[in-house]
């Protein structure tokens, strides 16, 4: 099963947010032992660093992170078609929309995200909360 992850469960679980940290580790350890394959946006990977330095202060060990996570996910492009295509979306967060479209292009199985209802309105990919992921594996 190919899913994208959006960028709140992967910030949840560097950042052990709670009380959303602990499903998102079980959907990391699913993707670590090949029971999905896991998937990030390139834009996501920009994101991730930012947040990651700002809270540790340490350019270093946000790098660090990154290649880690490199290790167990893929990094889907972006393109300026997903971006054309986001502009015509339902989604109305237009972050989500190109999301959404690269997701489709690519032909993810889904996405998932905990903020569920701002894909409401996808089509063209499934989306799922991490809790209805980790019920389908």
């Amino acid at each position: 099963m190919k899913i994208l992850f959006d960028t709140c469960v992967i910030i949840d679980v560097l950042q052990s947010r709670q009380p959303f940290c602990a499903e998102g580790q079980r959907l990391f350890q699913a993707v670590a032992e090949q029971k999905l394959d896991g998937f990030i946006t390139a834009n996501s990977v920009t994101d991730i660093f930012y947040l990651t330095h700002r809270a540790l202060h340490d350019n270093e060990k946000a790098k660090q992170i990154l290649m880690t996570l490199f290790e167990f996910f893929a990094v889907l492009d972006t393109t300026e078609a997903d971006c054309k295509a986001a502009l015509f979306s339902p989604v109305t967060d237009y972050e989500d929309a190109v999301m959404c479209a690269t997701a489709a292009r690519e032909q993810m199985d889904g996405i998932v995200t905990r903020n569920t209802k701002d894909y409401s309105s996808a089509q063209g990919v499934s989306v799922f909360s991490p809790q209805e992921l980790l019920q389908l594996l």
